[in-house]
This record gives C-alpha cells, structure tokens and sequence, in this order.
C-alpha cells in the first residue's frame, strides 16, 4: 500500500470513529421513575429496590452511566403519593415503575401515553389498571400479586386458627380499590365458613383502635386485615 493511500485509509478510520464517539455522547440518557408507596424503612422496601437496580446493571443499564433513575417514596400517605406521582411525570421519563395499586392508579390518572410498570398490585384486571394480563390495553402493564379470589381463604384460615370465632372484623380503606374487592370475597364466603363479618374503615389513625377496642368487646371475635395504601400502625 502507498503512503498517500495509508494516510487516506488512516483519515478515513479517524473520522469515522469521532462520528461515532460524537453520536454515542449525543444518545439521550434513559429516565426510568420509580414510585413506591411505603416508607424507606418499611420491611423489605429497601431489599427490593436494590433488587431492582443490581438486575438493571446485570442488563447493561447502570444508574448515572447511561441511564437516571429517580426513586419517590410515597410513605402511605396518599397525598404524598398523589405529590410524587406529578412530580416524577414532569420528568417525562421513559418508563414508570409503580408499587401497589394505590401508586399505578395514580401514574394512570396523569399519563396514558408514557410505559407504567406495575408491582405488587393484588388483581390489576378487577382494579381496572389492566383489561387482562395476557392482552393489557393501554399504557400499562406489570405483575400480580394475587387475586381477589385468595381472599375468600382468609375466613378460612382464621377458623382454622380460631374455630370459636363467629364474628370477625375487616379492617379496609374505603379509598383503596383493591381493600374494597377483597372485602366483598371476604364478605361473600364468610357465612360458609360460619363467620359474620362487619367492616371497620381504616379512615383516621385515630379512629381505628377505639373501633377495635369496642369491636372486642363481644367474645369469639377476630381480625382481618385487607389492602390499603396507608400504613397503619394498630396495637390490640
């Protein structure tokens, strides 16, 4: 090969390099927003958002390198959760990411066109997040939790556990979707399992104990526990 053409071949390869370099700087940095209803210091919380991050690098995506993810924490506070949810929509990111039924129905009040994530949702269909898991519909779509049919278990295994309980108290969010469906299974079964339920709405913090303490008053009594989006301390 003559020098000339070497020089040439050599200018040639230079170029097309830096046009490369210059076009992989210009690649827009991926957004990805996640919204999770508990607090930082719930149980687990922590465990499963670093789960999530260690199997986006395993994918080639890594936090400040080629991708930003923002993470809210909603802490059960619907409010709080309705503030997050504008806030991370305003970044227009590529992908949402949203724990429970509380924090995706919020994502799908303010979006229909960017992709939401949905996780730990207990029945996405019967919540109307999804029209059905195989064929989603819309801009949504995400992984179950269970459904609302496992409910209908809970009076089961608390006469199991109890088998003098005739009555039991439902504790549920009359907000929350998924708390609403799991108390009507709950109260649809119940009788076959020889159990009266009655509901007690999880409206104030400080309404809620009073409601159980004359709720136990009565004997042979129990306790169900339904889904909601707030954290509720209770102590019996």
């Amino acid at each position: 090969m003559r020098r000339r053409q070497f020089i040439a071949l050599l200018g040639g390869a230079a170029a097309a390099w830096a046009l490369a370099a210059s076009a992989q700087q210009r690649e827009p940095l991926r957004r990805v927003a996640v919204l999770v209803g508990t607090t930082r210091d719930a149980p687990g919380a922590q465990e499963r958002v670093t789960a999530f991050l260690e199997a986006f690098e395993q994918l080639g995506w890594v936090d400040r390198r080629n991708v930003q993810i923002v993470v809210r924490w909603g802490g059960g506070n619907e409010a709080e959760t309705r503030k997050y949810a504008e806030e991370l929509i305003a970044l227009t990111p590529d992908v949402i990411v949203a724990t429970g039924s509380g924090g995706a129905e919020l994502m799908l009040k303010a979006t229909r066109t960017i992709p939401v994530v949905f996780v730990v949702v207990p029945d996405p269909m019967g919540s109307g997040l999804v029209q059905s898991l195989s064929r989603p519909g819309g801009n949504a779509t995400g992984f179950m939790m269970f459904e609302y049919s496992l409910s209908g278990k809970w009076p089961e295994l608390l006469k199991e556990i109890a088998p003098s309980v005739t009555h039991a108290a439902v504790l549920r969010d009359p907000t929350f979707v998924s708390g609403i469906g799991q108390f009507a299974v709950i109260q649809a079964v119940a009788p076959s399992a020889g159990i009266e339920v009655s509901p007690i709405d999880l409206r104030e913090p400080n309404q809620i104990e009073p409601a159980i303490a004359t709720f136990a008053q009565s004997p042979n009594g129990g306790l169900i526990h339904t889904a909601s989006g707030k954290e509720q301390p209770i102590s019996i």
